[in-house]
């Protein structure tokens, strides 16, 4: 469940002179259409604010306000740009405020409230400032379609947000483009700040992944003054945007295949002013034609970055190689094993430092064995079998694409976080040196 503190968000609110406050409000508290979340207010030209559930009022609601129940009154609606919360709101979670208010206006729609209603509302969502996307596990019963469109005025306003849209599953595309529907808004570009650096995207084209805040902390500490790197999966920048900034990186080739990730990108190379150190490269990274060029490949694709491997290789500097920063999921058995707190999927803290799992130094003759050696105990055997397993086979790549041997070293495995039961997101540095010639 999202941890932020409730923001108020505009509400609509029956107005009429202070006389006629208390018959008004014995009226909604009946019809249940007293929005009890929101203190009555005054306005600023003597009238009184009552503020009412959902988008609206009907216009029969109105007519017997000031016809039956207050005749003589004046009787408008208005919007509450700042409504004042009350005290019962301010004590519930916002899973209780939402089934209060959801299960209210409900009620007040001739729809009979019950468990298996509360049982399908959200318990998890994301929030984007003022747009906040739900889980695809909530309003699957068939009631909430006749409630339509209205009922999402009557959740935002619950969990003080504007925009509102649900999250399905990723697509299958290549491109990782999220089944998301908005709900309630015009549309869904959204602005996060993560370690100083300002990201925008759409939430609706692309994704935004919370779970790698460790590794977008490393990657900002890395030395990377006066290098070139390549992105062979950028998406709006996630790591393509920590090289620049932070890491002091002098140019980045980012690719992305994704049209509207890469609209996201450019924003966001433009918001933090680094637009001019950057070249998009649009399309398949496997017909790349750079080459002889980095000296960092980031390679942030899960499951598994292995097509992008033959690129990778191709782009190292000839003279002087470079180092791979290779992402990947990893099947292993149970076991405790050193986790930054809060990278599981959803998690929305941010962890203040990144956590070094593995740092192997080592001169450029060790053993693979003595390589074992040099591994953290708090590792799990399965990291360690598939990084020599990529060494071997990135060495060998090497050497089929620039034609001569070259020697790799593990320099470092870090976990970035529980991707599923079982399942590890690592990433390898993996440093790729040509070797010297003899003679």
């Amino acid at each position: 469940m999202e941890g932020e503190g409730w923001e108020p968000a505009a509400v609509v609110a029956v107005v009429t002179e202070p006389r006629f406050a208390q018959r008004y409000r014995e009226y909604l508290e009946e019809e249940k259409l007293l929005h009890g979340q929101h203190r009555v207010q005054r306005m600023p030209d003597g009238t009184v604010a009552l503020p009412v559930l959902g988008a609206g009022l009907p216009e029969r609601h109105l007519s017997e306000l000031s016809r039956r129940v207050a005749p003589g009154s004046t009787c408008r609606l208005a919007r509450l740009l700042d409504p004042v919360p009350s005290k019962r709101a301010q004590s519930c979670s916002p899973a209780q405020r939402l089934c209060l208010q959801v299960s209210r206006w409900v009620a007040s729609q001739g729809v009979t409230w019950s468990a298996a209603l509360e049982a399908d509302l959200p318990r998890s969502w994301q929030r984007h400032g003022n747009l906040l996307v739900l889980s695809e596990d909530c309003f699957k019963a068939e009631q909430w379609r006749n409630l339509e469109p209205e009922l999402w005025a009557t959740v935002a306003s619950a969990l003080g947000v504007q925009r509102l849209a649900k999250r399905g599953r990723v697509s299958p595309d290549g491109a990782r483009t999220p089944a998301v529907t908005l709900l309630l808004g015009e549309d869904g570009w959204v602005e996060r700040v993560d370690n100083g650096i300002r990201y925008t995207l759409d939430v609706t084209r692309c994704m935004f992944s919370f779970g790698n805040i460790t590794e977008k902390l490393r990657v900002a500490s890395l030395p990377c003054a006066g290098q070139v790197l390549v992105d062979l999966y950028a998406g709006i920048g996630y790591f393509t945007l920590p090289f620049l900034v932070h890491a002091a990186a002098a140019f980045v080739h980012a690719c992305e295949w994704n049209p509207h990730a890469v609209v996201a990108l450019r924003r966001n190379l433009e918001l933090n002013g680094v637009l001019d150190r950057c070249q998009i490269h649009f399309g398949d990274n496997r017909k790349l034609k750079l080459s002889n060029i980095a000296d960092r490949v980031n390679l942030g694709l899960i499951p598994s970055s292995e097509e992008g491997w033959p690129i990778a290789c191709q782009v190292l500097r000839k003279d002087a190689g470079g180092i791979l920063h290779i992402h990947q999921n990893v099947e292993s058995s149970p076991g405790k094993v050193l986790q930054p707190p809060g990278s599981s999927e959803m998690e929305e803290e941010h962890w203040p430092c990144p956590q070094q799992i593995i740092t192997n130094h080592r001169g450029s003759g060790a053993t693979r064995d003595s390589r074992r050696k040099g591994l953290s105990v708090a590792t799990k055997p399965e990291w360690r079998r598939w990084a020599e397993s990529a060494e071997t086979r990135i060495a060998a790549l090497l050497q089929q694409v620039h034609g001569e041997a070259w020697k790799t070293q593990i320099l470092h495995i870090q976990l970035v976080k529980s991707y599923a039961p079982h399942v590890d997101h690592i990433v390898l540095d993996l440093e790729c040196r040509p070797c010297p010639l003899v003679g």
